[in-house]
């Protein structure tokens, strides 16, 4: 087995899952303060923004940690592709949180170029993507500045496409992980494979370290991802618990009282398919039959999201969890970092 730690110059093999709009450098830096790798998630953030979190970064923590960047995938769609008819269709929404509707931007999210040029200059110890395979240029980037790259894959073949394509590790994320579906040979409804069953295949068909992710929020789970040939283990839902996570009171209520029958695979929110707890807001998008393509819709309901947050209204957000949600039962991120590392094999 592979020896991530010293790969990622960390003390313990557990890493914190890359929250789009919910990481925060507090939970950032007490996951890579207790020894395991903090990362952040930088989706919709620009250059600047990007280089001001890295700063607060440096201050909260000494220790090594993580940052994570959707690649684009090529379906992206244009700000004129009838933005006014889905801004329309979202009203009730926008009125809910007392805004008007949102004007057509010049963009719907930053370029892959801006961020990275942040990116390269905050130094991480670790940069993570998902949807994709980083190109030859960045792979190169990355190394030339000891900067380690992790690719995600939800099927065996995006797994051996990641290493073929020079990643140092990959984060085999089953069906049950919270949030998106990062898909990107196959649509994510055709790649839907548990945890249990990716782990393994992909240990077997690459030959870079393996994280496990997908509903794994105990010391149990830990160890059965170990079991299965994983060098790590990635978690999100227990730690988005925490109070140092940016989550709100409402959206941790929702993580521990819903039942893992009770996440679902949704496009409502953002246009491509996301576990999260079937609130309001998801039950009337989809029921309307109207929803704008990534990542229109994901600017869109994220006017309303934003403000339902700031309000502490769950039923008009995102509530991002996966099947393991109600295990999710630790205050803070050094009581659910200890619980984890209790499953971890012992060290030779």
């Amino acid at each position: 087995m592979s020896d991530l730690s010293a790969l990622l110059g960390i003390e313990h093999p557990i890493i914190l899952g890359p929250f789009g709009g919910l990481s925060s450098p507090a939970l950032t830096a007490a996951v890579s303060d207790a020894g395991g790798l903090g990362s952040f998630g930088f989706y919709g953030y620009d250059g600047a923004r990007i280089r001001s979190t890295g700063s607060q970064l440096r201050r909260a923590t000494d220790r090594p940690f993580a940052v994570n960047i959707w690649l684009p995938t090529g379906d992206e769609v244009a700000p004129n592709a009838q933005h006014s008819v889905f801004a329309q269709a979202l009203q009730p929404f926008y009125e809910a949180v007392g805004i008007g509707l949102p004007a057509r931007p010049e963009s719907y999210a930053p370029s892959l170029e801006e961020q990275l040029d942040a990116i390269w200059e905050i130094a991480p110890a670790v940069l993570s993507v998902v949807f994709g395979v980083p190109d030859a240029a960045v792979v190169a980037e990355a190394h030339s500045r000891g900067i380690r790259l992790v690719g995600t894959a939800t099927t065996v073949a995006e797994a051996v496409a990641l290493a073929d394509g020079g990643v140092d590790a990959i984060v085999a994320t089953g069906a049950e992980a919270a949030g998106h579906r990062v898909s990107f040979l196959r649509a994510a409804e055709e790649s839907l494979i548990g945890t249990f069953t990716l782990v393994p295949q992909v240990v077997d068909a690459v030959d870079v370290p393996v994280i496990a992710a997908g509903g794994i929020a105990d010391r149990r789970g830990v160890a059965a991802a170990f079991a299965l040939g994983a060098a790590g283990v990635q978690v999100g839902t227990a730690f988005l618990a925490t109070q140092e996570s940016a989550s709100n009171e409402a959206h941790r209520r929702a993580i521990r009282s819903t039942a893992a029958e009770d996440t679902v695979l949704t496009r409502a929110m953002s246009g491509r398919l996301a576990r999260g707890a079937r609130n309001r807001a998801v039950r009337a998008i989809e029921a309307s039959g109207t929803i704008a393509p990534f990542p229109m819709q994901n600017w869109l309901t994220g006017r309303f999201r934003s403000a339902a947050g700031e309000q502490n209204l769950g039923e008009l957000q995102s509530l991002w969890m996966g099947q393991s949600a109600p295990l999710s039962r630790y205050d803070t991120a050094a009581e659910a970092f200890a619980e984890l590392a209790q499953g971890l094999p012992p060290h030779p």
